[in-house]
This record gives C-alpha cells, sequence and structure tokens, in this order.
C-alpha cells in the first residue's frame, strides 16, 4: 500500500491502529456442541434477516435479546479481518444467528482512509445492504487494494491537496467502489452523495475514539461477547467461546 502521509488530511483525523497479527494459537479449549434450544423469529421467519443499527453505530444482525451478543470490531483493510470472514462468517450465521442464539454485531474500525472510503459505502444503504456490502467488501478484498496499490503516484500525490470527502472520492474511483457497490443494488448517484456526506466520516471517527477509549482497542479484528473481550481473533478460537458462553 502506497505511503499514508500522502492523505495528510484524511489521516490526521484517524486513530493509528494495526491489524492484529496475533491469530491465537492457543485454543480455548474443547467445547461440546451448544445444547440451547432455538429461539423462534417472529412472523416464522429468519434471523439473520433482522437487522439494525445500534447506538454505537454498528449493525446487529439477529435476535436483540439473544442470550450472547457478539461484536466485532473490524476493518475493511484487514485481511485477518477478510480471513475471519471467509472462514467463521457462515457458520457464525447458520448456527447460531439464524437460531435466536447469538445476536451478531459489526462495528467498523478504521485504520486509514482507504478504509474509510470502502466503510461509507458499506454503510451507504443501512441495514438492507450492509452486511452484503460487507461481505463483498471482503471477499474481493485483494481485488480492490491491489487496485489502489497500482494507482498513479501523480493521482496519489494530488491527493494532498484535497477535502476528506473529495479524497474519499478519488480512492473509490481509484478502486472501482461505484462500479462495485451499483453490481450489488447501490445507485451510483447514492455511493456518491455518501462519500461527501462528512456526517458519515465523523461517525466513522467516532466509532473509533469510542472503541479506544471503551476497550483500549488497538486492532481488527476484536471480538467482544457480552461487552467483554475475546482471546484470539480466528472462528477456530471464537466458537469455543460462544458455546461457552451458551452454556455448552
Amino acid at each position: 500500500m502506497k505511503p499514508l502521509s500522502l492523505l495528510v488530511t484524511a489521516a490526521a483525523i484517524l486513530a493509528a491502529t494495526a491489524c492484529n497479527a496475533d491469530n491465537g494459537n492457543t485454543a480455548a479449549g474443547a467445547a461440546s456442541p451448544a445444547a440451547a434450544a432455538p429461539v423462534a423469529a417472529p412472523n416464522d421467519g429468519d434471523w439473520s434477516a433482522i437487522v439494525s443499527q445500534t447506538a454505537a453505530g454498528g449493525f446487529l444482525m439477529g435476535n436483540p435479546a439473544a442470550k450472547v451478543k457478539l461484536v466485532e470490531y473490524g476493518s475493511m483493510t484487514c485481511h485477518y479481518c477478510a480471513d475471519f470472514e471467509e472462514q467463521g462468517g457462515k457458520p457464525l450465521v447458520d448456527n447460531y444467528v439464524k437460531k435466536g442464539l447469538v445476536s451478531f454485531e459489526f462495528r467498523n474500525f478504521v485504520r486509514d482512509p482507504y478504509d474509510l472510503a470502502a466503510s461509507l459505502i458499506a454503510r451507504c444503504g443501512g441495514t438492507t445492504s450492509f452486511f452484503g456490502l460487507t461481505r463483498a467488501f471482503y471477499a474481493d478484498q485483494e481485488g480492490w487494494m491491489a487496485k489502489l496499490q497500482a494507482a498513479d503516484p501523480a493521482a496519489m500525490q494530488a491527493l494532498q491537496s484535497q477535502t476528506p470527502q473529495q479524497q474519499f472520492k478519488a480512492i473509490a474511483e481509484m478502486a472501482g467502489f461505484p462500479a462495485f457497490a451499483a453490481m450489488r443494488g447501490l445507485p451510483r448517484a447514492k455511493t456518491e452523495a455518501c462519500l461527501a456526506d462528512p456526517a458519515g466520516a465523523s461517525k466513522l471517527v467516532e466509532m473509533n475514539s469510542d472503541a479506544t477509549a471503551n476497550y483500549k482497542l488497538a486492532g481488527t479484528p476484536t471480538f467482544l461477547i457480552n461487552d467483554k473481550i475475546v482471546e484470539g481473533n480466528t472462528w477456530k478460537l471464537l466458537e469455543p467461546a460462544i458455546k461457552t458462553a451458551l452454556g455448552g
């Protein structure tokens, strides 16, 4: 990735954070399958289809009253976060969220202006498209980051003199975000409006500040179970912790 020092204005508003390299090789101990009985969703529906935005600024999927409340602080540019989505996203939803046993809240924790631009677009459609777009960004992370790495140095240098919103729009164009989002149901006009809205970027910065103040959070992904940090950042380590919290 090109040096973030080129993006002086945008980088100045972000907390310095890391993508965790510690995948927690120490297992949390064997856990038997969760024995808790599924909770019926409203109108015989699917809990994973119920999404709401939280006071903390995240998006919550599932039963708000679930016994286990799982929160992920994730970064769009963190490859460990993408690895977790690839390995744990489906079993988490299929085995726990759909059954109403676990609610899953994703809170963006932005690490750089590229991350911020992607996060603004993922959040742009609200509860209707947030989780779908977030999964898509992670699935194609290598592709769009490669586009940014290959960007014209002169165009990257020009970002220095731009406002944050102009920078986010330019970054999005370099990475192909508007077309990427449009293919997934988010019109270009909507995407451009979200990138230009200062309130969206301010909310992301506020979420970073809150996470740092409340949890001393310094890297991604970080997981909370019932408001307590979980050791390890892989599905292999997180699932036993979920089962333990469920009483399994």
